[in-house]
C-alpha cells in the first residue's frame, strides 16, 4: 500500500487531484484510515489512473470518463483512441513547426532588409531542356497553400518515374507559373519535373513532356530549409530589380542536394531575365 502522496509520486499526479478524484467517484482509495482520514492506495491502481488521465488528456470531461469507466471501457480501446490522439498532436507540431519556419524566414527577410544572402547572384544562360513532369495547382504562394502541395507532388513524380521506362539525366526541379484570378488574386500552376534526353517524345503514367527555353537566369544558392527561401528569393528580386533586369519567365528551384536534415539542403534559385 502506498501513502496518497507516493501514489501521487509514482503516477506522475499531484495529490490535489487524487483527492478530487476520490471526490467525485473516479478514483477511491484501496484504504482510508477511519481515525485520521489518511488515504492509502495499491500499486494495481495504478492501471486505473492512467486510464483515467489517458482519458483525460483525450478531451473527455470527467463525467465523461467516468461514464466510460462504468462502460470498461477496454485496454485496446483506450489504446486506439491515444494512438488517434497522438497522430492529431503530431499533425499539429508539424504544422506549427512549418509555421514557424514561415515566421522565422519573414524575420530574416526584414532583418536582411534586400542585402544578399551568404552567396552572390550569378547570372547564367542556362540551356533548352526537356524536362518529364506533373503538375496540380496551389491556391496563392503563400506557404501554406505552396507546401503541403509541393512534397507530394514531387514524391508522385518519383513513383511515377520508376516505372514509366524513362531515365531522368539531371536533378529534380520544381517552377512555378501564377494564373491570373478574378479579383487580382493569383493561383500557381506548380510543376515537378526532371530533364530526360532530348529524344524522349512520350512518357508513361500520365507525366507530361515540357521544353523550356534557353536564356538567361539571375542565379542564387539558397542553403537550408526550403521553408525558410523566402529571404533568398526577396534578395534575388531586389537584385533583378537593381540592375535593371525584368523577370521573363517562371521561376525555377533546382534542389542540388537534399539529404535527410532539411537543414543542409542546397538549393539553386533560378529566374530568369531578359535585359531593362
Amino acid at each position: 500500500m502506498f501513502a496518497i502522496g507516493e501514489f501521487a509520486w509514482h503516477g506522475r499526479v499531484s495529490v490535489r487531484m487524487l483527492r478530487h478524484y476520490d471526490a467525485i467517484g473516479l478514483l477511491t482509495p484501496a484504504h482510508v484510515d477511519p481515525a485520521t482520514g489518511y488515504r492509502s492506495y495499491q500499486a494495481a491502481q495504478l492501471t486505473e489512473l492512467n486510464r483515467i488521465v489517458a482519458l483525460k488528456d483525450l478531451g473527455f470531461t470527467l463525467e465523461q470518463v467516468r461514464a466510460m469507466l462504468a462502460e470498461q471501457v477496454g485496454v485496446e480501446q483506450v489504446r486506439d483512441m491515444l494512438a488517434l490522439r497522438r497522430a492529431d498532436l503530431e499533425a499539429a507540431v508539424a504544422a506549427s513547426t512549418q509555421r514557424l519556419a514561415q515566421v522565422e524566414a519573414r524575420l530574416q527577410a526584414i532583418e536582411l532588409d534586400g542585402r544578399l544572402p551568404a552567396h552572390e547572384v550569378v547570372v547564367k544562360h542556362l540551356p533548352a531542356v526537356r524536362m518529364a513532369e506533373l503538375s496540380t495547382s496551389a491556391g496563392s504562394f503563400h506557404p501554406d497553400d505552396i507546401g503541403p502541395v509541393v512534397q507530394p507532388l514531387c514524391a508522385e513524380l518519383g513513383r511515377r518515374l520508376a516505372t514509366a521506362e524513362v531515365t531522368p539525366v539531371g536533378r529534380l526541379t520544381c517552377y512555378y507559373i501564377k494564373v491570373e484570378a478574378p479579383g487580382g488574386d493569383a493561383a500557381v500552376a506548380v510543376h515537378a519535373a526532371v530533364p530526360i534526353a532530348t529524344g524522349h517524345g512520350t512518357v508513361r503514367n500520365g507525366l507530361s513532356i515540357v521544353d523550356l527555353p534557353a536564356g538567361d537566369h539571375a542565379t542564387l544558392v539558397h542553403r537550408g530549409p526550403i521553408q525558410a527561401v523566402l529571404p533568398a528569393w526577396q534578395a534575388l528580386a531586389r537584385w533583378i530589380d537593381t540592375h535593371g533586369r525584368h523577370s521573363g519567365g517562371p521561376a525555377r528551384e533546382l534542389y542540388l542536394d537534399c539529404p535527410a536534415d532539411p537543414a543542409l539542403w542546397v538549393t539553386e534559385l533560378q529566374e530568369p531575365v531578359t535585359a531593362g
